[in-house]
Parts: structure tokens; C-alpha cells; sequence
């Protein structure tokens, strides 16, 4: 985002474009910031909790072998498949009143190793489920 402020400025400053397109632009930039996602965002991501995975999925599928490998086949965004398998398992399995509470906890990250199959990546995924309001 601070590169594309940049170069709205440098523009500007070159008197490439006008007052009218440069306040369009500052405008655009800002609801984009607004929004909390990127444009080409997939439409599925329309909560904070996914969009939340999906961000924290993206690049490290890319990087991770196994976790493709994991994916069902035809899926287009693996990283967007797994997210939103992930919302739907905690939104199924969490109890009422999960945090603070060891008990319930365990019943969430058994909600997600039943999706990761693999404690690590349940592990670094879990504090992301704790942050987010709609779990």
C-alpha cells in the first residue's frame, strides 16, 4: 500500500495528472485500506476470520509441499479451500465460551487438526483463531 501511496505522490508531483485524478486515486487507495483486503481478494473471504487464515495460508501452502498435497484435487486456490474448510470446522466444533478455557481450547485444536493433520501448523494457526472475535 505505501508503494502505491508513493508513486500517487511522485505523480502528482510531476504534475502528471490532475488535482481531480489524484484526489480519485487517494480515494480508491483509502477505501481499499478501508476494506481490509485486496481487491482481487476472492469473494469467499467476506469475513475477518478468513480473510485472517487465508492470509496466513497463502504463502506458506506455497512453501509447504504437504500441505498441497493435502488439498483435494481441482482446487484452484488451495490456500482459500483450506480456509475456509478451517472456518467451517471451528464455527461446527467450538463450545460456547471456548476461551480462558483449557478444556474447550482443546476442543478447537482438535477441530483443526482434524482439518491440518499436522500439530504444527495447528499450533501456529490456533493464536490467529484466538484473535478473531467470530470464533
Amino acid at each position: 500500500m505505501s508503494a502505491l501511496l508513493d508513486e500517487i505522490i511522485r505523480l502528482r508531483k510531476e504534475k502528471a495528472i490532475e488535482y481531480e485524478e489524484y484526489l480519485k486515486r487517494i480515494a480508491a487507495l483509502a477505501s481499499s485500506v478501508q476494506a481490509g483486503k485486496a481487491p482481487d481478494a476472492p469473494e469467499q473471504l467476506n469475513t475477518p476470520g478468513r480473510l485472517a487464515l487465508y492470509n496466513n495460508l497463502k504463502d506458506h501452502i506455497a512453501a509447504n509441499k504437504a500441505m498441497q498435497g493435502a488439498a483435494t484435487y481441482g482446487v484452484v486456490d488451495a490456500a482459500l479451500d483450506l480456509a475456509l474448510r478451517i472456518d467451517a470446522a471451528v464455527k461446527q466444533k467450538r463450545p460456547d465460551g471456548w476461551r480462558g478455557v483449557l478444556a474447550k481450547e482443546q476442543m478447537v485444536k482438535q477441530a483443526l487438526y482434524e482439518v491440518l493433520m499436522d500439530i504444527d501448523e495447528v499450533n501456529r494457526l490456533y493464536p490467529i483463531i484466538f484473535a478473531q472475535k467470530e470464533y
